[in-house]
């Protein structure tokens, strides 16, 4: 276990979650789901049992930083790796790799985002310790693993693994045999009827090295920018180093640029009700429901409303009447209300107003 690290992707600004997501302080920091605990305090909790606190590092934005040490206080400066700017997730996972190996060579490394959904802890903590075992085997050093989601239904919000044979069983590693991106809806459910199709989760386990050579191999700009400070990881000066040459790095996510070009690919199915809360649509489907099947977070009184999301801030009464499969959420001084069923549209919306406030 003491060569177990742990990377939590934390930059993202969770812009489909407006308004309760902002840029000051994105969804990963947040309570949506009325648990008690932010997304990335779940997600740093539930490593704990496999990976030691001190081998936890948090990628995020320079912004974020204090809000990371906040939530979790475990971590020290130094485990908080800060971003100038968002090079999506490959420059990300290299930054991090190359900060690992300034301590160790030897390394088995769990990559993860910082707002995911987990139900079944006890069975996602078996899962990673079964990836952590495959990728520590001499022979399969170089072996790139994705955790992925036994398929509950045609979600065209996720990507997909196409795996060799129908019913792998759970925690058992299989080759992968492609990735497909988001499909439509007919093709979405042509993959849940074929049974050798599992959801991309986005969570990753391989050793230090063999991310090292996969990038090496398939993104060689990014490793070429961090092998001119390759001496300066773990030193005073990391993050001036950093701040200098992260632009340099294309903007690039691992899937496309490792894990879609890899002949070393791996998968190991899982079931543990996982879910990408990336969406209200996503959180509906999750968040407790009243007798009309709403989820109402804060002091809303809903009148002939059904199957709809009402979240508005504490200190905020609201009165909500005629609605249905709608989203009402109201933060500071931001409101929003439209359609459920248009909601992939509220990243466009956001860039629009905020185009139309300057």
């Amino acid at each position: 276990m003491q060569n177990n690290y742990c990377i939590i992707m934390a930059g993202g600004i969770g812009s489909r979650f407006w308004p309760v997501s902002k840029t000051e302080c994105p969804k990963q920091f947040i309570d949506i789901l009325g648990t008690g605990k932010s997304f990335i305090r779940s997600t740093f909790e539930r490593f704990l049992p496999v990976v030691p606190p001190q081998n936890f590092l948090v990628v995020t934005n320079a912004m974020y930083k204090d809000l990371v040490l906040r939530h979790l206080p475990e971590l020290n400066e130094r485990q908080v790796l800060c971003e100038p700017m968002r090079r999506n997730t490959a420059p990300c996972i290299a930054y991090a790799a190359y900060h690992i190996l300034s301590k160790t060579a030897d390394a088995n490394i769990v990559v993860a985002p910082a707002d995911h959904l987990v139900t079944n802890e006890t069975e996602f903590q078996r899962i990673i310790t079964a990836g952590f075992n495959f990728v520590s085997q001499p022979e399969n050093s170089n072996a790139l693993l994705t955790i992925g989601i036994k398929p509950s239904r045609p979600e065209t919000g996720y990507g997909y693994i196409q795996t060799p044979d129908a019913g792998c069983p759970n925690g058992q590693v299989t080759k992968v045999a492609s990735f497909t991106e988001k499909p439509n809806l007919e093709k979405a459910t042509q993959f849940l009827q074929n049974g050798r199709y599992l959801w991309n989760s986005g969570i990753f386990i391989w050793t230090l090295q063999g991310i090292l050579n996969a990038l090496n191999t398939h993104i060689p700009q990014i490793t070429a920018v961090f092998d001119t400070g390759k001496n300066i990881f773990g030193s005073a000066d990391e993050q001036a180093f950093i701040n200098q040459n992260f632009g340099s790095c294309p903007d690039i996510s691992i899937d496309y640029g490792v894990m879609e070009k890899s002949p070393h690919t791996y998968t190991i199915p899982a079931d543990f009700g996982w879910s990408d809360i990336g969406t209200w649509g996503s959180l509906f489907v999750h968040a407790a429901k009243d007798n009309a099947n709403n989820a109402v977070k804060g002091n809303a009184m809903l009148v002939n409303t059904q199957n709809s999301v009402v979240n508005v801030e504490n200190g905020v009464e609201a009165i909500v009447q005629g609605l249905d499969q709608c989203l009402v959420a109201f933060s500071g001084n931001s409101l929003i209300v439209c359609r459920l069923a248009d909601e992939q549209k509220i990243k466009e919306w956001v860039a629009q107003l905020n185009a139309k406030k300057q």
